[in-house]
């Protein structure tokens, strides 16, 4: 297995409004980082690839999944697998100050109430690592 550094793929605070589209846009831009890596670290095929999707990213992994052999044809993870990996949503509230969990960007804190809680995990796409030949 690789781990790409530099691979992350961050979204600005708020996630992104999911479309196919959209995700088909996603899933060019990791094709280019894949190209990119294997001139660096000389690999010429990948058998599987791991996305880890956070769970405040709004990035559908149905819609990765249904793209994903579309997209990756004729490259180097042409025919590899796909695993997407959930990532927890996480934010520290501002006002009480716990890590708390989040099912929602705009979650209010369910220990005080506040709706200020900054997101420090969840919102983010990343390529988690690879199988290369």
């Amino acid at each position: 297995m690789t781990n790409l550094p530099g691979a992350d793929l961050h979204w600005p605070e708020g996630g992104m409004a999911g479309t196919a589209m959209h995700e088909l846009s996603l899933l060019e831009n990791v094709r280019e980082i894949l190209e990119n890596h294997a001139l660096s670290q000389n690999f010429t095929k990948i058998t599987q690839v791991t996305l880890e999707i956070g769970k405040l990213s709004s990035v559908e992994p149905d819609a990765l999944r249904f793209g994903f052999d579309v997209v990756m044809k004729g490259s180097l993870a042409e025919h590899a697998e796909l695993i997407i990996s959930d990532l927890a949503g996480l934010g520290i509230c501002q006002q009480c100050g716990l890590q708390v969990e989040l099912e929602t960007l705009y979650d209010p804190c369910p220990h005080c109430g506040s709706p200020l809680v900054k997101i420090i995990q969840g919102a983010e796409m990343k390529i988690k690592d690879l199988i290369v030949i």
